[in-house]
């Protein structure tokens, strides 16, 4: 199982990469592996403004639909129109070209309150 040390995540498998005031989501390699193969991404508008827990993007396998949670609060300020045309990259490449959305951050203690690597892999071990 992939889990990169740089990252953090919380406890439904969303990972936030914090550079400066933008954090960039995806889901884990966890995640991807138990929904299987991925076929629909469904991205948030940009511009919208989520709280922690909110239900943001949808993203969609053979086996099931599956929300994304936001994992901080802020602004949806970028989507990743490469996962709609091509959703098999939340599979590929979960922590790279598979991002699904950018948010500017509100407050980058939320961030310091999500696990760290070595706690989501005790979540998931």
């Amino acid at each position: 199982m992939n889990v990169p040390q740089n990252l953090r995540y919380n406890s439904s498998h969303e990972w936030v990469l914090l550079e400066g005031d933008i954090a960039t989501v995806g889901i884990s390699d966890h995640a991807q592996e138990e929904l299987t193969d991925v076929v629909f991404v469904e991205l948030p508008p940009v511009g919208k403004t989520v709280d922690v827990g909110d239900p943001t993007a949808v993203v969609e396998s053979v086996k099931a639909a599956s929300d994304i949670y936001a994992p901080i609060s802020g602004e949806v300020v970028e989507v990743n129109d490469a996962v709609e045309a091509d959703p098999s990259l939340v599979n590929t490449d979960p922590y790279g070209k598979g991002w699904i959305f950018k948010l500017k951050v509100k407050n980058a203690a939320q961030v310091e309150a999500l696990l760290d690597a070595a706690g989501y892999e005790a979540l998931i071990g």
